[in-house]
């Protein structure tokens, strides 16, 4: 029997700090080397979905198996690399959490909905709005553990202690299980700023914080006008290299090799 899915939760209330990026190159990247991976687009602005090349308009996607009007193979939608598949969003979903919001078991809908896809992936990524919304709270519910990419500026850590204070109260009361997988310094630059951004991160969260960090690099910023995740856009990109790198500390912390 397989064994079941880790699902991984992608967060950061702050905008613009490479959440959708890194979710859609992470996966990639998993997917480039024949790990079973599903990418799950929880975020209104349907950015993950339109950046694996995928119409945001398509019919149905996440708000249909969450509300229940679809089922999970209805929903999954192949992309460019075999072991990749994506469940999209629409700007339907907006509109969700109005309708959740009366439910009792409001909290874990997105849980309950991806509980079929477990035993058929490795891994399942949930890219998350960025907000403090009923919609993140689903996806902090539905995961095991929360990656956390932080920008590599002044307000960082603030962000960051924001978010961290976020997950305690989602441990306390829907989802005690939920840990920390790592933070991930994304739009790293050889400043000042952005090394003393980096001590101070690893300074107060040490071993959470990835070895990889995620450089600015243009081809990384065009890969999503592409539709395309960077390592199909431009594998000898830095972008890339970095993502398949991360992709490998990432299976290293889990156990796995590549």
């Amino acid at each position: 029997m397989k064994p079941s899915a880790k699902i991984i939760a992608v967060s950061n209330q702050k905008g613009g700090v490479g959440k959708t990026t890194t979710a859609v190159s992470l996966c990639a990247a998993l997917a480039a080397s024949r790990v079973p991976v599903l990418l799950v687009d929880f975020d209104p602005q349907a950015n993950a979905t339109s950046g694996v090349g995928a119409d945001p308009t398509k019919i149905p996607n996440i708000y249909h198996l969450v509300n229940g009007e679809a089922e999970l193979d209805d929903v999954l939608v192949g992309t460019e690399l075999p072991s990749l598949h994506l469940i999209g969003a629409s700007p339907d979903l907006a509109g969700a959490e109005i309708e959740m919001a009366g439910l009792e078991e409001r909290n874990h809908l997105l849980r309950d909905a991806l509980e079929p896809a477990r035993e058929r992936y490795d891994f399942i990524f949930i890219d998350c709005p960025p907000s403090l919304s009923l919609l993140t709270i689903n996806g902090l519910a539905a995961a095991d553990s929360v990656l956390i990419p932080v920008q590599s500026e002044y307000y960082a850590l603030e962000g960051v202690s924001r978010l961290t204070q976020t997950i305690e109260l989602v441990r306390e009361s829907v989802n005690g299980n939920l840990e920390i997988e790592g933070l991930l310094l994304t739009m790293t630059s050889r400043t000042n700023l952005s090394s003393d951004v980096a001590m101070e991160l690893r300074g107060h969260f040490g071993s959470q914080v990835f070895d990889t960090e995620i450089p600015r690099n243009v081809r990384l910023s065009e890969a999503p006008s592409h539709g395309k995740p960077i390592i199909t856009y431009d594998l000898a990109s830095k972008g890339a290299e970095s993502y398949l790198r991360l992709a490998r500390e990432f299976l290293s912390r889990n156990g796995r090799g590549i």
